[in-house]
């Protein structure tokens, strides 16, 4: 029995709803908080403006958490913006808000608060600062490790650094220290990963063997934050958009702790592979998205509870598809590539080869463009210009690619000759770094009026220059 198109698109419309939408009183809440800690805090406010000036990012999206005294009046209105209280890993009381993106707020009996921003690392945001007596609390490959860079009368700024927790303090004598060895060692083997095999599959094999030793010996948590630290690192060195930003970010000893999500680019044949490892990782798939029967692609949203990675999984694949647990039931091989599985064919799979397709961070959008372009970067047109949400990716780089891959696919008549001609001499589409900035907490993504920037990534249409 064949669906009617109807009962399709009513199908369609149940499998890619969501619950996320923007938030603002929590967020007017946030931003009322902030202005009163920068007010408080010379060095946070003059640092709130280089971020804007030097790096187009805003303080508010590197946020780790707020520090409440008991007291603080500010407590009470938690309740009535939809922030729910809860206790910490370690046992202590906490609020976050499971609608939005919000920082957590943590009541302390201290009289002063507190604000925290994440950092990659304390010690390399301390040298960018020139703070050479700065007391940093947590050992060396702890998974956290603070610093009050800035002690005031009413507010105390501090950066953190989190490499698979979600604790407040650090332990003292954690056996995570203890392997500091094993740390580094797995460190450097997820850097040096082996990515190019002979079938996907030993690759994904290789992939999985490698994770399983670190988690034996680390726990799942730390082993998925080494295993993106890498994978950040391989995307970096084949995109020049991502190595400008990243220096502009570690000029302020900021690294990549803005990330918002990474996304990878799967065969069909490969998508239950790459969910399986992330689930592996301790992942847990969110929202199905699909971009419309004309784009003929669609995408697995997948979130990690503890490092706060985001996945947005990309695959080529049909509405009627998208009605099976197509994330982890095989999705069948079909003769046709879309712009997703052309990507994969000409480059690898993003988990293997290729790497990631896109690295997408919080930023000032209009001020990160205008900087870009200032280095000799430009930037697509915006595919989502909404009040909370602005996206737009960077001019692609273009990657050479494999004449025995451009071979096989003009072989098996998946690209015509004049395609496979094109692809040989001018080499074919490859990453981006995607510019972002959410309002109001909002933590979905656009569902609408996306088929247009994929289409424009499809090497068939796209051109150099």
């Amino acid at each position: 029995m064949v669906a009617s198109p109807t009962s399709t698109t009513e199908t369609l419309a149940t499998l890619t709803a969501h619950s996320w939408t923007p938030q603002p009183k929590p967020a007017q809440l946030v931003q009322r908080l902030l202005n009163e800690c920068l007010d408080q805090s010379p060095f946070a406010a003059q640092l709130s403006q280089r971020m804007l000036q030097d790096t187009g990012t805003r303080l508010l999206d590197w946020i780790d958490h707020f520090g409440l005294s008991t007291g603080d009046a500010l407590l009470a209105e938690l309740p009535g913006v939809g922030y729910v209280p809860g206790v910490s890993i370690q046992g202590q009381p906490v609020w976050s808000h499971p609608e939005g993106l919000f920082p957590r707020l943590r009541p302390l009996r201290e009289k002063k608060r507190q604000l925290a921003i994440k950092v990659s690392s304390v010690v390399d945001f301390l040298c960018a600062h020139q703070l050479t007596d700065v007391a940093i609390k947590g050992e060396s490959f702890s998974p956290l490790r603070k610093a009050c860079v800035a002690q005031g009368k009413e507010v105390d700024f501090w950066v953190v650094e989190r490499h698979g927790t979600l604790d407040f303090e650090p332990t003292v004598g954690s056996s995570t220290v203890s392997n500091a060895a094993l740390i580094v060692h797995h460190a450097e083997a997820l850097l040096l990963r082996r990515r190019d095999f002979e079938s996907d599959a030993a690759g994904f094999a290789h992939a999985n063997k490698m994770i399983d030793a670190a988690i034996a010996d680390l726990g799942r948590d730390r082993a998925c934050d080494l295993f993106f630290t890498a994978e950040r690192a391989y995307w970096q060195r084949r995109n020049r958009a991502g190595q400008i930003q990243v220096a502009r970010q570690d000029k302020l000893g900021l690294g990549w702790a803005n990330h918002d999500h990474h996304t990878y680019r799967s065969s069909r044949e490969s998508f239950a592979s790459l969910i399986a490892f992330l689930e592996k990782l301790g992942f847990e798939c969110r929202e199905r998205f699909y971009a419309g029967r004309e784009a003929g692609w669609g995408a697995q949203v997948i979130e990690h509870p503890v490092t706060g990675v985001i996945i947005f999984a990309d695959v080529d694949m049909s509405p009627e598809e998208l009605a099976h647990d197509f994330s982890h039931e095989p999705l069948p091989p079909r003769d046709e590539l879309g712009t997703v599985g052309l990507w994969c064919a000409l480059h690898g799979e993003a988990f293997l080869q290729a790497g990631m397709h896109h690295l997408e961070c919080q930023f000032d959008f209009a001020a990160t463009r205008d900087q870009l372009k200032r280095a000799g970067i430009d930037t697509m047109p915006p595919f989502t210009d909404l009040p909370y949400l602005r996206q737009a990716f960077t001019r692609g780089e273009w990657w050479t690619v494999n004449p025995a891959r451009v071979e096989r696919l003009r072989v098996a008549r998946k690209i015509t000759d004049e395609q496979a001609r094109q692809f040989l001499q001018q080499g074919a589409l490859g990453s981006h770094l995607e510019i972002l900035q959410r309002e109001d907490g909002y933590k979905g993504f656009n569902q609408r009026g996306i088929n247009e920037i994929i289409s424009a990534t499809d090497p068939r249409r796209a051109s150099p220059g």
